[in-house]
């Protein structure tokens, strides 16, 4: 496998990291349309654990089957394929070795009443069916984020000690934030730091607003400009260790197109590392969903 320049730079930023992590973490960063350029779009199917079948896969049917979606990514030319242990086992074997794979390792659901996450699989589960990383989601502000943290800290040890990738999504809620709060200025960089804080390679977070969500930090933001997209991205880019960590952005809720493309312009004048989209994605028709990956590529790409 080919490594660019760009990459061994980025690799050099994670400094206690053994060969095999690392090996794990370049896959990822070569592969696909973006590979070599740090760039990233993955594609994330945990959906129907969180939201259900219906409610994820109705708008389009095919995507009850769960090959459609590894065949999605590697059509689109994408960096890697996030979902739960079930979704993975059903395309192992006939997608062995096509994309880089992220066994998403715990999930929540609408049924619950708590902000936790149960975990449903093993580091042995993602070496099992060859992924290049585990991924694991952590609520900062909830009442279960210490017991979750921890979770994360034993089996992020064990994927690295395996030659894995370790990638986050640092989703703040709990009750003491509000629907605006999650996605403040402020919130996601704090959110994103933690997830730093925490080792991790690669760092998922919700595009911030410019709402300050914690009253005792709005003093601080005196001064720092947080008017555009690019420059609240710029500021949790700064709080990801100076940018020295990789962090990609959910696409969120369905939207338009022109909306979401001028949000990915955003993301990538802001310094982000890329976009980890779902909804957005497996809910279009086939041919619609690759024409949009399509240009977002090309937007990371700087050619739109």
């Amino acid at each position: 496998m080919r490594i660019t320049q760009r990459v061994k730079k980025i690799l050099d930023w994670y400094e206690s990291d053994n060969p095999g992590s690392k090996a794990s973490l370049a896959r990822i960063l070569m592969e696909g349309k973006l590979g070599g350029t740090g760039k990233l779009v993955i594609l994330p199917v945990d959906q129907g654990f969180e939201h259900g079948p219906a409610r994820s896969f109705a708008p389009n049917p095919a995507a009850y089957d769960p090959h459609y979606h590894f065949q999605l990514a590697i059509d689109a030319g994408l960096s890697a394929y996030a979902a739960p242990l079930g979704m993975l086992e059903a395309g192992a074997d006939t997608f062995a070795g096509s994309i880089p794979l992220i066994l998403k390792m715990n999930s929540s659901n609408s049924l619950a009443t708590s902000k936790d996450q149960a975990v449903t699989a093993s580091v042995s589960d993602a070496l099992r069916l060859g992924c290049s990383a585990i991924g694991f989601t952590i609520y900062p502000g909830s009442e279960y984020a210490f017991d979750q943290m921890e979770e994360l800290r034993d089996l992020a040890d064990e994927a690295k000690a395996s030659g894995l990738a370790v990638v986050t999504w640092s989703y703040p809620r709990g009750p003491n934030l509000d629907k605006k709060a999650e996605t403040a200025v402020d919130i996601c960089a704090y959110a994103a730091h933690m997830a730093a804080l925490m080792g991790a390679h690669i760092i998922k977070v919700k595009p911030p607003t410019a709402e300050i969500g914690l009253e005792a930090a709005r003093k601080s933001y005196d001064g720092v400009d947080i008017s555009t997209m690019a420059k609240r991205v710029e500021h949790v880019m700064q709080a990801s260790f100076a940018g020295k960590r990789i962090v990609v952005f959910s696409g969120g809720e369905a939207k338009d197109l022109e909306g979401l493309f001028a949000e990915v312009r955003g993301l990538r004048d802001g310094g982000a590392n890329g976009s980890i989209i779902g909804r957005n994605t497996f809910q279009r028709p086939k041919a619609d969903a690759l024409a949009m990956l399509a240009k977002i590529i090309e937007i990371y790409q700087g050619k739109a």
